[in-house]
């Protein structure tokens, strides 16, 4: 069991930010910037595209107000779409309010945000939330 499922399973707290039937989304604890979300599937795949088609396509639609909800909630230019996989062998995007594109640059030191910090990202990122 990956650790995202443990996330999902409950077994480890996250600060959760949207769920469904069939995929689930949480800030990451270690971000690039403020906002960083993770966007998984329930399901264990590995690997990104090793997922079928028609559960990319929803996906990326269940990720679609989360992108919205923090490009209102974060000072930016976008949200930047970022596949690496590398670090969890369980299939995830991030999505990451960008500013320019070295803030999608994965090789850079993360934030370290408390918990507190946290919390305050998830409700901004909550307040503009909608399905």
């Amino acid at each position: 069991m990956t650790i995202f499922s443990k996330i999902i399973a409950g077994q480890i707290p996250a600060f959760k930010i949207a769920e469904n039937d069939r995929f689930f989304a949480f800030l990451d604890i270690f971000p690039l910037v403020e906002g960083h979300t993770l966007v998984v599937p329930k399901i264990e795949v590995d690997k990104f595209f090793d997922l079928s088609p028609g559960y990319l396509q929803e996906l990326l639609v269940f990720a679609q107000p989360i992108a919205r909800a923090l490009e209102a909630a974060f000072p930016c230019n976008r949200v930047g779409l970022s596949v690496i996989g590398l670090e969890v062998p369980h299939a995830h995007l991030h999505l990451v309010p960008i500013r320019s594109a070295d803030d999608l640059n994965f090789t850079r030191p993360k934030l370290t945000m408390s918990p507190e910090q946290l919390q305050e990202a998830q409700a901004k990122i909550l307040a503009h939330l909608t399905h």
